[in-house]
C-alpha cells in the first residue's frame, strides 16, 4: 500500500492564515477615484475657478468651493479604499506606506499654507485659504484609516 502524504497546509511559514488575494476591481476604482479627484481640483483651478474669466465651464464655476469638496473628496475616498487588503497599500509593508504617506502629506500641506501661501500667489492654496486646514487634517484622517489595517 502507499504511504500518504499529508494533505498541504494553508498557512505560512509563520502559521498564519494567507491574507485575502489582491482584487484588480478595487485596485482600479480607487486609482480611478484619485486620478478623477486629482483632475477635478486641476481643471477647476485651471479653468472654472475664482481667478479664471467664468466663460468656461460655467456650471462647475457655480459650484463654487464645492469643486473642492468634490475633487478632495474623491481622493480621500479612493486612498480610503486603497487601505483595505484587498490591495497592495492594504497588507504588509504597504500600510506603513500609506499611513506615513498620508501623515507626511498632510503634514507638509499644512506647513507648506502657513510658509508659502499666505505670502505667495499659489493658485489652489491662496483659493482654499483657511480650508487648507481642513485638506491636511483630510489627509491624515485617511491615514488613521490605514493605521487601523496595521498588523
Amino acid at each position: 500500500m502507499p504511504e500518504r502524504r499529508p494533505a498541504r497546509s494553508t498557512t505560512t511559514r509563520l502559521g498564519a492564515a494567507p491574507g485575502p488575494r489582491i482584487s484588480v476591481v478595487r485596485c482600479a476604482v480607487s486609482l480611478l477615484l484619485v486620478l478623477v479627484g486629482i483632475a477635478w481640483i486641476v481643471v477647476y483651478v485651471a479653468m472654472a475657478g475664482p481667478t479664471s474669466d467664468g466663460t468656461s465651464l460655467t456650471w462647475m464655476s457655480d459650484l463654487g468651493r464645492w469643486s473642492y469638496v468634490i475633487g478632495f473628496g474623491l481622493i480621500f475616498i479612493g486612498l480610503a479604499m486603497a487601505a483595505h487588503p484587498g490591495t497592495p497599500l492594504g497588507r504588509g509593508r504597504g500600510v506603513v506606506v500609506g499611513m506615513l504617506g498620508c501623515f507626511l502629506l498632510g503634514l507638509v500641506w499644512i506647513v507648506t499654507y502657513y510658509v508659502v501661501g499666505q505670502n505667495a500667489d499659489v493658485p489652489l492654496l491662496t483659493d482654499l485659504s483657511q480650508y487648507n486646514l481642513v485638506v491636511g487634517i483630510g489627509f491624515m484622517a485617511v491615514g488613521f484609516v490605514y493605521a487601523t489595517h496595521w498588523e
